[in-house]
């Protein structure tokens, strides 16, 4: 982390969305690299590629429950004229010692057992009457079941082509490949690819963990009773799920109330758990406004280097905002106003790049797109400042949901989409393409 303390502005400054963007991935540095468990890893971002110990499947291999026979042996057969051969025992997934197939001999074979020596090719168990003698069959009988155990005699009804219904070994990836490449995703095909590989751990960077703290006094938890001029807390709620969607770890702190104090020391406190903090609330010019309160400062006698600053961005929703780091480890903090559409887009526009960029991805940003708009009058959005509104997106077009207002949570549970209009645009027409942020 960066141990340069934010540059100080004048206070009626405005930043673009840009410039406080850019300082923010100028701070924040991919985390450190460490070895974790398979499990542990997931979600987790690769630093080295991986190589391919040994050939998967690592022998040739069967396809099909059925018969391990020679192809001249069932050449020309059918059920009129059926190959009768005899069955010399069974291989199993697993089976270290192996039998051999020689001229007008079968082996019962299973599905990812290894092709035994002599044989050339596997025969379905349908193809053939099991051993039974009475027709076509459907399955494999158990060993148990069978007449003669797994020996005796076993018709087969159709002619197979050499290596038929047979994985060859290395057919899925050989010894000195690469399977996976440095800043690869740990998804579950992956870790499946890594297990069946051999590897039990990865050299990987860790998920970040993000503290997630709202602040104001009129905040209730869910499930609670509001009492007089109260609201329920949503934005911690909405921030962290946001966080762990954007592949974080993430903990939710309960509101914090109106007291510069008690939120410095919260604040504090959590710094053990958290490579990155996020408050929500208390940044714009209020009286009540605590976060400012606690955290304006350039820099702590005892931590040079941390040091918060607030801005007013050129930007709607979302125009305060706080940028820097604190504590011992200069842990990068920022702080995003309270009301919950400006929280949200403030989370997307800064916070989720953070978070994938402390997670060492290269791609940090939502995918963008053009859209036609789609709506039934034109858009207004208020000069010099880049508008940011809910919209659904879908086949090119994209249309407007609820108003500019930046508390309608209702409208923003039904967006996919966020809808950009440039500082220098005061109104769009309908049909007029606009650049869109996907969030789905």
């Amino acid at each position: 982390m960066s141990s340069a303390a934010p540059r100080t502005t004048g206070q009626d400054q405005l930043w673009s969305v840009d410039e406080h963007l850019d300082d923010i991935l100028a701070t924040v540095r991919p985390l450190e690299p460490i070895e974790l468990q398979l499990l542990d890893a997931q979600g987790c971002v690769l630093v080295e590629d991986v190589t391919v110990p040994v050939s998967l499947p690592p022998f040739d291999n069967s396809s099909m429950d059925g018969y391990a026979v020679r192809v001249a042996d069932v050449a020309g057969a059918s059920e009129e004229f059926p190959a009768a051969l005899e069955v010399v025992g069974d291989v199993a997934a697993g089976q270290a010692d192996l039998l051999h197939v020689g001229p007008g001999q079968a082996a019962r074979i299973m599905t990812g057992a290894p092709l035994p020596p002599g044989a050339e090719t596997v025969v379905p168990v349908e193809w053939t009457d099991g051993g039974l003698g009475e027709g076509p069959v459907t399955g494999m009988r158990a060993r148990a079941l069978s007449p003669d155990g797994a020996e005796g005699h076993v018709q087969v009804y159709r002619p197979a082509e050499a290596r038929a219904h047979v994985r060859a070994k290395g057919s899925d990836v050989r010894a000195g490949d690469r399977a996976l490449e440095a800043g690869t995703v740990l998804g579950p095909p992956q870790i499946a690819l890594l297990a069946a590989i051999g590897r039990a751990t990865v050299r990987v960077r860790p998920r970040p963990r993000v503290v997630v703290m709202s602040t104001g006094s009129e905040l209730v938890q869910p499930g609670g009773e509001l009492g007089s001029g109260q609201i329920y807390d949503s934005n911690s709620f909405a921030l962290t799920a946001a966080a762990i969607d954007a592949g974080a770890i993430a903990y939710r702190v309960g509101a914090v109330a109106d007291d510069a104090v008690t939120l410095r020391s919260t604040i504090e406190d959590q710094l053990v758990r958290a490579d990155l903090m996020v408050t929500t609330g208390g940044v714009s010019v209020g009286a009540y406004d605590v976060v400012k309160e606690a955290l304006s400062y350039v820099g702590d006698e005892d931590e040079p280097g941390s040091g918060i600053e607030f801005r007013k961005l050129a930007m709607q929703p979302g125009k305060p905002q706080g940028f820097g780091s604190i504590g011992p480890d200069h842990t990068p903090l920022l702080a995003l106003p309270g009301n919950p559409v400006s929280s949200y887009v403030s989370f997307e526009l800064f916070v989720r790049p953070a978070i994938r960029t402390l997670m060492g991805l290269d791609d940090v940003h939502r995918p963008t797109t053009t859209a036609t708009l789609t709506t039934g009058k034109a858009l207004t959005s208020p000069k010099g400042r880049r508008q940011f509104l809910r919209g659904t997106y879908a086949d090119g077009a994209v249309t407007p949901v609820g108003g500019a207002g930046s508390h309608l949570v209702a409208a923003l549970a039904h967006a996919d989409a966020l809808i950009v209009v440039p500082e220098d645009v005061e109104s769009v027409e309908p049909g007029t393409e606009v650049e869109v942020v996907l969030l789905g």
